[in-house]
């Protein structure tokens, strides 16, 4: 699981869904939820998670997708197994995880030092706490 700060800076609201915009070191990433505790305002500054499975990669992108988070990275570490692999993903001072198939890594030819983008669906983002 993958965690960062990050501040609220909008949400929007019908028929109790949640679409939840965050500032996270320069990244703007939207988060889908059907509750949101009323502590959760604009300005309010919390812990986001994400499951590294739920972390998918694509390389040499282009075109639309409807993920809504999608995150310029590179490759800073790979940890390969038989059957899955793990990616440590950073710029800046975003750091992110991924976990993919071995036979995805191999199929993309993924090494260390590759630019990648990262993509999280809305509905796997998730608050951790709030600060």
């Amino acid at each position: 699981m993958s965690q960062f700060h990050a501040k609220v800076i909008d949400i929007q609201e019908h028929n109790s869904i949640n679409i939840v915009t965050f500032d996270a070191n320069g990244f703007t990433l939207t988060m889908m939820s059907l509750e949101l505790s009323e502590h959760i305002k604009v300005a309010t500054k919390l812990v986001l998670g994400v499951k590294a499975s739920s972390v998918a990669i694509a390389k040499a992108f282009s075109g639309e997708l409807s993920y809504a988070n999608q995150l310029p990275l590179e490759i800073q570490k790979i940890q390969e197994g038989e059957l899955l692999c793990s990616l440590e993903l950073k710029t800046h001072n975003f750091e992110l995880e991924s976990i993919i198939t071995t036979a995805s890594k191999k199929r993309m030819h993924l090494q260390v030092t590759d630019s990648i983008t990262a993509l999280i669906k809305s509905s796997d983002l998730y608050i951790v706490k709030v600060l």
